[in-house]
């Protein structure tokens, strides 16, 4: 192409060339002149391409001959390396059954070491030793999912792992870790381990974390009766009492979620303030009437030492009154004037008893309205969420089932109180009765006389 278009711009230029000869030309002896030194031109040009044209020529025979030999080269190659993958293949091959006849025995030993690998993995990762030991298991790790066989420098990390979790699964050891808080925050500790059951520190009981790899105070303390760690830290030797956990923390945080007896009243809701309201009326009643009653009962026995003394601080004393101003009257007359007098003691004496009891029979009433308001908070939950999480529902069964309990333990005391403060007013009835009867009865003899 470079030839072609060379040759078109030489043409041209003769071209031009020549229109501008014949241009300048005078005479027919100079335009003569002028076409033989042009035709000496136009051969010599025609010999040049020519020559550039045979030039080309070869130089394509050159490329298409090399193209041919790097062509041949690569076919000689290609069947050069095809023999080669194969006889690499057959190679593989007879290696691998080499290597499986080699190991003989050590085969049986990969799958054993991998297994007691995944197995001490699992052990070892959620233990707490590992918040005194950090980062024993990216070995066995490793061991467990290693796709040859182990060096012997993993065989030994494999049984130093196991062996150090054997042996301080027996120790009682304190170190400083980082403990964090239930805020975020982090501070450094010092920290308890009692083998591989408990972590202790000043706070109470620790939980280790083995998801984050981190130590973490429980969510709250077990009661006083397991909570308490403080004898176990401060016992500098011999034997101290403490609560441990062989679960590795699942007892902790399980008894951590129970439900303290504060948390199980206030339960109870608006309901169970309304027992606890009763409850508590009822009691300050019974406290009132058992004080005065008592000191009424007081005044009557002393009344009873010295009964031809009336003194009007007391009930005995003012149905005597009433007997030594008529006591010239008739049996049937005094018998009344006595009953009388019992009566007008009454109200004072059962003021409040019978309130009493109307609270003793109120509270489980409540409790069952509880009860109820609870199971229709329960169904409607259901309607609402389904029954999928039984979270839903464990705040209005709670309910029903506490108010249930609080109305029945509420109404138990009030029962036995108002039994107790009815007996009191009971006895001071039965004495004025007593003395009103001997009275009557002294009269009416002496009337038969």
């Amino acid at each position: 192409m470079k030839t072609m278009i060379k040759s078109a711009v030489i043409t041209a230029t003769l071209v031009l060339t020549a229109g501008m000869s014949v241009a300048s030309a005078n005479t027919l002896d100079d335009l003569l002149k002028q076409v033989k030194s042009d035709r000496v031109s136009e051969a010599k040009l025609d010999k040049q391409r020519e020559q550039e044209f045979l030039s080309a020529r070869a130089d394509k025979q050159a490329l298409l001959n090399k193209a041919k030999a790097e062509l041949k080269a690569e076919q000689d190659r290609n069947a050069r390396l095809t023999k080669q993958f194969a006889d690499n293949e057959t190679m593989l091959t007879t290696r691998e059954a080499e290597l499986e006849a080699a190991k003989g025995d050590l085969g049986e030993m990969f799958g054993v070491v991998r297994r007691a690998s995944g197995n001490a993995y699992g052990r070892i990762a959620t233990s707490i030793v590992s918040a005194e030991y950090p980062g024993r298991e990216a070995v066995l790790d490793k061991l467990a999912n290693a796709k040859e066989i182990p060096v012997l420098s993993e065989l030994e990390e494999l049984w130093f792992a196991l062996q150090t979790e054997m042996t301080e699964s027996g120790k009682v050891s304190t170190f400083d870790a980082e403990v964090t808080m239930l805020d975020g925050g982090k501070a450094n500790q010092t920290v308890t381990r009692v083998g591989s059951f408990n972590l202790l520190s000043d706070q109470g009981y620790l939980n280790y974390n083995d998801e984050q790899k981190q130590i973490q105070p429980l969510g709250k303390q077990p009661d006083t009766a397991v909570g308490d760690v403080a004898p176990f830290l401060d016992n500098a030797s011999g034997y101290a009492p403490l609560f441990i956990d062989p679960s590795k923390g699942q007892i902790l945080k399980l008894e951590t979620q129970k439900a303290t007896w504060s948390e199980r009243y206030h339960q109870g809701g608006p309901v169970g303030y309304v027992i606890t309201a009763v409850l508590i009326l009822g009691f300050l009643i019974a406290i009132e009437r058992m004080v005065f009653l008592g000191a009424v009962g007081a005044k009557i026995k002393s009344q009873l030492k010295n009964t031809s003394q009336p003194n009007t601080n007391n009930p005995l004393g003012r149905m005597l009154t009433v007997y030594e101003e008529n006591k010239n009257i008739d049996a049937e007359s005094l018998e009344l004037k006595l009953d009388e007098a019992i009566l007008r003691e009454t109200p004072k004496v059962e003021r409040g008893i019978n309130i009493i009891k109307i609270f003793a029979a109120i509270a489980p009433l409540l409790g069952l309205l509880g009860t109820v308001v609870g199971m229709i908070g329960t169904f409607q939950s259901i309607t609402l969420y389904g029954t999928g999480d039984p979270k839903i529902m464990a705040g209005d069964i709670s309910m029903a089932l506490v108010t249930t309990a609080m109305g029945l333990i509420a109404a138990l005391p009030l029962i036995l109180v108002h039994s107790i403060v009815a007996g009191r007013a009971k006895t001071i009835f039965h004495i004025l009765d007593e003395q009103s009867a001997g009275i009557v009865a002294s009269i009416a003899e002496k009337e038969k006389q």
